[in-house]
């Protein structure tokens, strides 16, 4: 699976707007927001690229699954159980 990102990149300043209400909560246990919002962006990453995926290639997912409904798989055959 291809990395999501290259960990030893430099980190940078962002601005961003958050609910003022999630900010206080995490304030006040400590929460690391820059490796919170990494690590949601990391999952985010993952989910995206592996939908893109699955669209990209929708057409032969489906071919080879018909592919296999109609002829099996190789080594059905050779199965023992």
């Amino acid at each position: 699976m291809q990395p999501t990102h290259d960990p030893h990149a430099a980190k940078r300043a962002a601005n961003l707007s958050i609910n003022a209400d999630l900010l206080n909560k995490a304030r006040e246990m400590n929460i690391n927001l820059s490796a919170a919002l990494e690590q949601a962006l990391i999952e985010t990453l993952r989910k995206r690229r592996r939908e893109q995926w699955l669209a990209e290639n929708k057409a032969a997912i489906a071919a080879y699954n018909d592919h296999v409904e109609q002829h099996g798989v190789f080594g059905d055959g050779l199965r023992t159980f």
